[in-house]
């Protein structure tokens, strides 16, 4: 709904009390022209040929990915001491599956009592609340009454691909002005994030430069092909050029349980990992053959990670007795079923390797 701070960090979320959805792009010639070496003089005709050959790709990419997003009109409630007094927000999502799934952030929806998606077309559509996640800040929808509908669903990439300065390319209603597109570049991954509710922080988030406004928020950050890499949340109201999105990968697996179950339960170790290079020293040194860990970023005390010795700085190798080298295999090894069971966890600390014994709980 409205704009918030985010606790402890001071981000704001990039939702809308008056608009919706924004957009963000930006990028690097490479993404758009594969292959094509630069060279340091760039003459003037073929600068020209560049930034002609970048905004056809955009425009293509704005001309396919458009038709799926939507602006999302919230009608919502908040208690006072006053009474109950109702407000009006707005923000943007995209259809998921032709038959009228759509993703958005949990931040745009959680007070609703009213819901109304509205595509480029102009219909207005109703629709309700399948599931939300607050841990990650995101949501699935589905339009009432119109399940037999095919609806313009878009594209899914893959975010473990990502790289830094890649195009980025956001599409959304900010301020209540349809169909806005900025573009920008990746400038970041793996970066943690307190969700809006202030009790998890989500990880592997992907950091852009493709300008995010109140609105935005819910609506996709897409590469050069077209393909959503990434759901766009947040904003750093202390400067420009700083806004994230929650990785595609995160909000596919998050979507689908939505949709089958109507909640997301998982296994939760009460720690914040990034993906980092294990020292090649620390390799010859305990013979591993594995080139990446997951260290540890934050630990939340009282949780299974912080009562067994786990310490921010660690580099976890093993959860589980399984390797993990990216923020997806942890999250396939912290499934529901791993709840209260133990599990031995392998990390580094210091050029030594240390062991610990953890039992998951559950998220809530």
């Amino acid at each position: 709904m409205g704009p918030a701070a985010w606790p402890e960090e001071g981000w704001t979320v990039a939702g809308d009390v008056s608009g919706t959805g924004s957009v963000g792009s930006g990028g690097v010639v490479g993404d758009v022209l594969p292959g094509r070496q630069v060279p340091g003089d760039i003459r003037a005709d073929d600068e020209e040929a560049l930034l002609d050959a970048y905004s056809r790709a955009v425009s293509g990419v704005v001309t396919r990915v458009s038709p799926s997003v939507v602006n999302i009109s919230v009608l919502g409630e908040v208690r006072t001491r006053r009474g109950p007094f109702e407000v009006r927000g707005a923000g943007s999502g995209f259809f998921l599956t032709p038959d009228g799934y759509l993703l958005t952030n949990n931040h745009v929806v959680e007070r609703a009592r009213q819901l109304e998606a509205v595509p480029p077309d102009g219909r207005s559509l109703e629709v309700e609340v399948v599931g939300t996640d607050p841990a990650t800040d995101l949501a699935v929808l589905r339009v009432k009454g119109h399940y037999a509908a095919q609806f313009p669903a878009t594209a899914l990439g893959d975010s473990e691909r990502l790289r830094v300065g890649q195009v980025a390319i956001a599409i959304g209603n900010p301020h209540g002005l349809q169909t806005t597109v900025t573009a920008g570049v990746i400038s970041a991954l793996g970066r943690t994030l307190p969700a809006p509710n202030g009790k998890r922080l989500i990880e592997n988030v992907v950091q852009t430069d493709a300008a995010l406004n109140p609105g935005n928020s819910g609506g996709p950050l897409v590469d050069s092909r077209g393909r959503v890499i990434g759901v766009n949340t947040a904003i750093h109201p202390g400067a420009q050029g700083i806004c994230f999105a929650i990785p595609i990968n995160t909000a596919r697996w998050v979507a689908g349980l939505l949709i089958r179950e109507g909640r997301v339960r998982r296994a939760y170790l009460g720690i914040a990992t990034q993906a980092r290079s294990i020292p090649a020293a620390w390799r010859q040194l305990l013979d591993l053959e594995q080139p990446v860990g997951l260290e540890v970023v934050h630990v939340e005390p009282g949780k299974p990670a912080a009562l067994a010795g786990v310490r921010t700085g660690d580099l976890l190798v093993k959860v589980g007795n399984r390797s993990v080298q990216k923020h997806a295999d942890l999250q396939a090894i912290l499934q529901a079923p791993a709840i209260g069971q133990l599990f031995p966890v392998v990390a580094l600390r210091g050029g030594q390797r240390k062991t610990f014994t953890l039992v998951p709980v559950d998220a809530g």
